[in-house]
């Protein structure tokens, strides 16, 4: 009651809209829990509320802290249903795409893991029926004794050690599934599977009348329904569990799961996660074979199949939102096009338009003017023969040649390649009529009239009517390494064009760490961009992936070898620099 006054008190204006937020936090930390999911109704039940103007804005930082607490004081497999419901009440109150809940870097829960019976020794597994149980043998939650009345019959499945061991050793491949990339490690997730599939396959449940039975009697003695969070491992429990269909059913959806994550494209996986052929190949024919399994598990198992495939086929659609980087689901409304009414233009003099007794316009300088009127198609002086005033490459290059040549005895301050001027319009030259400005060379240059000094002695054994014999320099064997590298980088793309690869994305970030920020105004990423990238993760090498994949993201084909070695170089990371050259 005291909460809803509050609520109405904030909609009526008389205090803040932070106060019922405050006030909600302090009672769930002071009570108990089965008290706290009283007071999580009240919450429950008026979303909608907190999702108006009047308490989002104010309270969503607030929800979100008190809800992290609470599930941190819940226990996953004790207190579920109410975990569920949290995760719900979060899940409709914040809009879909609110990054703080999405798992953006694609990381798995390594802490999930399953344990089991790993010495053979201690094993249980083919002792008789009738031995006697070890004295202080502790039995696990939903187990049952041999001696218990009405305990079901043996399985038929031949259950050894080697079976118990290979089945629950994929449960640490589901866990974390990059795994399996690595070939070793990819032979024994094969070999162990096809055994567990081949069991399944060999013992199909077809008689479910005594599950249907003991789930009656459950209901008609007023039984819950109990849910555990973790598989039960005890190896007395294993012919029971290969013997239900919800159990066969969770593996089954576990290869279907990580079978998705392998063959799918997710941003984040490293550029060394690639499947070959027949692994593709095995994929293929195992997910055949889990869907037909999936199908004859009774009850409604054609049902099952069909849904579990519905449901992966939209987690790709899923998986793709996240590889764009997440885009609002809100679409701009389009712009009216209703027709503007007209408005009045007040009419221009005669003089101005070029329709006066002089047919001249006026540009408002006497300069401008002038050149504006020298002819009065302007478009067709443009094509005029007389503005065709670029040099060919023998004229242009004629004096610098000369110069070049130890006989003139020329120095070198007086050579025109050392005239900036010069210099500028003999690059655009080149760019323009001579291929070897796009030539890739081995050979570095101090400043730009070396660069020029080696192009002239090249244009001097090339151009005719020129004297070339005369030119020699020791520069002879950088050229045939140039053609040789030319050569080369006819097979491969030039740094010009290659773009950064996800490998290097990943070791530029380890070598930059904390320092990313400083190569973030280099890349021309906004203040906002920096404070989001701040938001997703506080590992310092991922925020600097982070910034990285941004800048690709932005670029896209521009995102090239070259343009992050200038950047680098501009940050004051040469050293880093010089890692991707040679990468």
């Amino acid at each position: 009651e005291i909460l809803g006054k509050l609520k109405s008190l904030v909609l009526a204006g008389i205090c803040s809209a932070t106060t019922p937020f405050l006030l909600l936090g302090d009672i769930l930390d002071c009570l108990p829990l089965d008290q706290c999911d009283k007071i999580f109704s009240f919450v429950e039940e008026n979303v909608s509320t907190w999702k108006s103007n009047s308490f989002y804005t104010a309270g969503k930082n607030y929800l979100l802290r008190m809800c992290n607490d609470l599930l941190r004081r819940l226990s996953k497999s004790q207190n579920t249903v109410f975990c569920g419901r949290i995760q719900l009440f979060l899940a409709r109150l914040f809009p879909l795409s609110e990054k703080s809940g999405l798992n953006l870097q694609s990381q798995f829960n390594l802490d999930n893991i399953t344990v089991f019976n790993k010495n053979e020794q201690e094993s249980t597994l083919g002792q008789r029926p009738t031995e006697e149980k070890e004295d202080g043998m502790e039995v696990e939650e939903g187990e049952m004794g041999d001696e218990e009345p009405g305990a079901p019959a043996p399985c038929s499945i031949p259950i050894d050690y080697n079976l118990y061991r290979k089945f629950w050793t994929l449960q640490d491949y589901f866990r974390n599934p990059v795994q399996c990339y690595e070939k070793f490690s990819w032979i024994t997730f094969l070999k162990y599977s096809d055994e567990t599939l081949a069991v399944f396959k060999s013992f199909k449940l077809d008689d479910m009348q005594a599950s249907k039975r003991k789930l009656e009697e459950l209901r008609t003695a007023g039984g819950d329904h109990v849910y555990f969070a973790k598989f039960l491992t005890s190896e007395k429990l294993m012919d029971l569990q290969l013997s239900d269909s919800n159990f066969r059913r969770h593996i089954l959806l576990q290869y279907l799961v990580l079978f998705q994550y392998l063959k799918g494209q997710v941003k984040f996986k490293s550029s060394s996660c690639i499947l070959n052929d027949d692994q593709c190949l095995w994929m293929e024919e195992t997910t055949k074979l889990v869907y037909q399994l999936l199908k004859e598990i009774p009850p409604d198992g054609d049902k099952f199949a069909t849904m579990v495939e519905h449901v992966l086929n939209t987690e790709e659609n899923w998986n793709s939102w996240k590889n764009e980087g997440c885009p609002s689901f809100v679409k701009d409304r389009p712009v009216d096009d209703k027709p503007k009414r007209p408005t009045r233009k007040r009419q221009a003099p005669e003089d101005f338009l070029g329709k006066g007794p002089d047919r001249k316009v006026f540009m408002g300088n006497d300069e401008l003017t002038r050149l504006w009127n020298l002819n009065h198609d302007n478009m067709a002086a443009c094509q005029s023969e007389s503005r065709e005033f670029m040099p060919s490459l023998e004229d242009f290059f004629e004096e610098a040649i000369e110069q070049a040549d130890p006989a003139n005895m020329v120095e070198n301050e007086y050579k025109v390649v050392h005239n900036s001027n010069y210099g500028w319009r003999a690059l655009r030259l080149l760019s323009r009529r001579s291929p070897h400005f796009f030539q890739p060379t081995n050979q570095q240059f101090k400043s730009l009239a070396d660069y020029l000094e080696s192009m002239v002695i090249k244009l001097a054994k090339e151009l005719p009517d020129l004297p070339s014999e005369e030119i020699k320099t020791g520069e002879e064997d950088d050229e045939d390494n140039s053609d040789t590298l030319l050569k080369e980088s006819n097979d491969s793309p030039s740094m010009q064009n290659k773009l950064v690869s996800n490998q290097q994305m990943d070791e530029i970030a380890a070598k930059l760490g904390a320092q990313w920020k400083t190569l973030a105004g280099q890349l021309e990423i906004k203040a906002a961009e920096i404070r989001e990238i701040e938001t997703d993760s506080e590992d310092v090498d991922m925020q600097a992936k982070l910034l990285l994949v941004a800048w690709q993201d932005r670029e896209g084909t521009q995102a090239t070898v070259e343009s992050l070695v200038t950047a680098l170089n501009a940050a004051g990371f040469p050293k880093i620099a010089d890692i991707l050259n040679e990468t």
